[in-house]
């Protein structure tokens, strides 16, 4: 698949190529004559969610179907880029939400995570945003959100402890009860 790249990629380069001349290096040696522009469409491909509409992917897949038991989609791996520092967060993604009368396909709500995880992010930002977007574009009886991360920014500088990881939670409607978030925190360890 090949990718499509946004407006202004030459001149995010040149910006790499400045970048690389401030930091002391030779931007024209072997091994980084062609970085400014590898980088440049790196961070094209991994602020793509900008372009992209989650709720739209959410609709393009929607079917009237009675069914109103939870429905959970865990494990979503997903990368993004802490926007304090411009380095890497990762982990997983569970998204639970109970149906009021309409279903999405299970990949569109991986599909969602991705979407939001590929901008310039805050955890804590981005399982809010997940939460609300499903619940805005489903209208279903409750959504919750819960992300395990690690942060690059936490690990390689700063504090610098490579075992942490850092939790967040958001939820609505059915799962404002204990005994519903209860339910779902269990089926997401077992």
């Amino acid at each position: 698949m090949e990718t499509t790249y946004r407006e202004g990629l030459d001149e995010l380069a040149s910006h790499y190529h400045d970048i690389l001349k401030l930091l002391g290096e030779d931007p024209s040696r072997d091994g980084l004559e062609k970085t400014p522009m590898r980088v440049a469409k790196a961070m094209q491909v991994l602020t793509q969610g900008y372009e992209q509409d989650p709720h739209k992917v959410l609709t393009d897949a929607l079917f009237a179907e009675p069914y109103n038991q939870m429905v959970i989609v865990k494990d979503i791996d997903f990368f993004s880029l802490c926007e304090h520092h411009i380095l890497p967060f990762y982990g997983k993604a569970h998204v639970a939400y109970i149906p009021k009368g309409y279903i999405t396909g299970l990949s569109k709500i991986a599909r969602v995570v991705d979407i939001f995880s590929h901008r310039l992010q805050v955890q804590e930002r981005m399982t809010q945003q997940i939460k609300d977007c499903i619940e805005q574009t489903l209208h279903p009886m409750g959504v919750m959100v819960v992300v395990e991360a690690r942060h690059m920014c936490m690990q390689m500088r700063g504090v610098e402890k490579q075992n942490s990881i850092t939790t967040t939670s958001a939820f609505s409607g059915a799962f404002n009860q204990a005994k519903t978030r209860e339910e779902f925190m269990n089926l997401i360890k077992g």
